[in-house]
């Protein structure tokens, strides 16, 4: 029993009354404890995934269309929506289930998680119908999407899955779990893998094409160079097909390829476990963490015994990686390329914006971009980078801590610093999410990542 005795005022401020009042304590009962409501904060599942997307708008790639500023000035140009400067959240990978993605010149195409038909969208240029055909009314087909649109594939099955999507200048690759590969776009050159007709119309074409398999084997990637193809099947085989000038097919010859055929050379009794390519330069990875190059090697991409500036077989660059440790992953620019060791190290070599100050603009061996650069420091002694990607002229690198880092050619802001200004050292992006894959193209990119909470 507790007393608690209050004093009150009564009208006349010289009269108080005294009051005593008892009250009984009231115990604690635990079965209450079931009826309280329960506040928790909403957790993300560990498959949730966010997109981001940065860099030019205007051609929608994107996929997020904004209102051009009416000011005039420098004010208007900081504010020119046709201009993403700054990592922002993809409204149409929040709707919908986005598990691969990939970056052409202009524009973007991604998968989604559905049994349903429409399981690739695209946005952004279309000339020549690298991301399908789209016609608001008939014979008025549509040369740009600002928004993402579903493309249409004649799938056997509507389980059928999307394990992998690759993007050219003006090409597509659709890689599938059980159908083998569906090709889209401009074929000029054989990239889409099949009989190169001269007099073909690619605007407003429903035409795609299925490699169901390749030598009686299943294909289990693909990769996109500006206006060739790579394919990799399940042995570790590499197939080529598409513009051959700058020996990037790696067939021995510098014509155009029209079907995918067996890349000659060095590789061909190697198990290959990644291709990679933006423009017309190849870097294979083998099994064993070896690297193996073809293609133009105008800046020493590619450096062979007689010093070619394209190689039309792919060519063993054991020697010229050694002592660096096994590869891990690679990526080849427009006049460049990137690898990273299994002690999470970044290599660079070729002419650009190397990510080595604004005084190294060439290197003919690869050169290990500072480790401190990425966040690997006394505090901080376990960063180190996983993987590595590359557009025509702009550098990135993950962290296995899910940080961004991307240096180079700022074109058209798709560095996301915030401004166009050429960056000469790899810089940390701010995204408010644990980065999984990055997708670099000419003047935009895009990255996958997974919640922090």
């Amino acid at each position: 029993m507790n007393t608690i005795k209050l004093f009150v005022r009564w009208r006349s401020p010289s009269i108080l009354l005294s009051r005593t009042i008892t009250t009984k304590k009231k115990l604690h009962d635990p079965s209450e404890d079931e009826q309280l409501p329960i506040f928790q904060y909403p957790i993300s599942k560990s498959s949730d995934r966010r997109v981001y997307v940065w860099g030019l708008a205007e051609t929608g790639a994107l996929g997020i269309h904004l209102p051009r500023s009416k000011k005039s000035g420098k004010k208007a140009y900081r504010n020119n929506f046709n201009l993403v400067w700054h990592p922002m959240r993809s409204s149409f990978c929040e709707r919908f289930d986005v598990t691969k993605l990939a970056c052409g010149y202009g524009f973007t195409v991604a998968a989604v998680k559905t049994n349903e038909q429409h399981k690739v969208f695209g946005t952004g240029i279309n000339t020549d119908s690298q991301i399908g055909y789209h016609s608001p009314r008939i014979g008025h087909p549509l040369e740009m999407l600002l928004s993402p649109a579903p493309i249409y594939i004649p799938y056997t099955s509507l389980e059928t899955k999307i394990t992998g999507l690759a993007a050219g200048r003006a090409h597509t690759l659709i890689l599938t779990d059980n159908e083998g590969v569906y090709t889209l776009g401009n074929n000029a050159y054989g990239q889409c893998g099949r009989k190169i007709n001269p007099n073909e119309e690619y605007r407003g074409s429903m035409a795609s094409h299925n490699i169901k398999r390749l030598g009686k084997e299943k294909i289990v990637d693909v990769c996109c160079g500006q206006d060739h193809s790579l394919f990799i099947t399940e042995s570790g085989r590499v197939y080529a097909c598409g513009w051959g000038a700058d020996g990037q097919t790696g067939l021995g010859a510098y014509t155009n390829q029209g079907f995918p055929a067996l890349v000659k050379g060095d590789i061909t009794s190697e198990k290959i476990v990644k291709v990679a390519s933006t423009v017309d330069c190849v870097l294979a990875l083998n099994d064993k963490g070896e690297l193996f190059g073809w293609g133009n090697s105008e800046y020493g991409q590619v450096p062979t015994l007689n010093n070619q500036q394209q190689v039309n077989m792919s060519y063993a660059l054991v020697q010229f990686t050694k002592g660096l440790g096994k590869i891990v992953d690679i990526a080849a620019g427009g006049s460049f390329c990137l690898i990273c060791n299994e002690q999470g190290d970044v290599f660079v070599w070729g002419f650009g914006l190397l990510g080595l100050g604004p005084n190294v603009q060439q290197s003919t061996k690869p050169k290990q971009v500072p480790a401190p650069l990425f966040g690997r420091n006394e505090f901080n002694p376990d960063s180190m980078i996983t993987n590595v990607a590359c557009g025509i002229g702009h550098l990135a690198a993950i962290t296995n801590k899910g940080d961004l880092y991307m240096w180079g050619r700022n074109r058209h802001g798709c560095l996301g610093l915030g401004h166009d200004k050429d960056q000469h050292f790899p810089l940390k992006i701010g995204i408010g999410a644990h980065v999984l894959s990055v997708k670099c193209s000419v003047d935009h990119t895009v990255a996958m990542c997974k919640p922090f909470t």
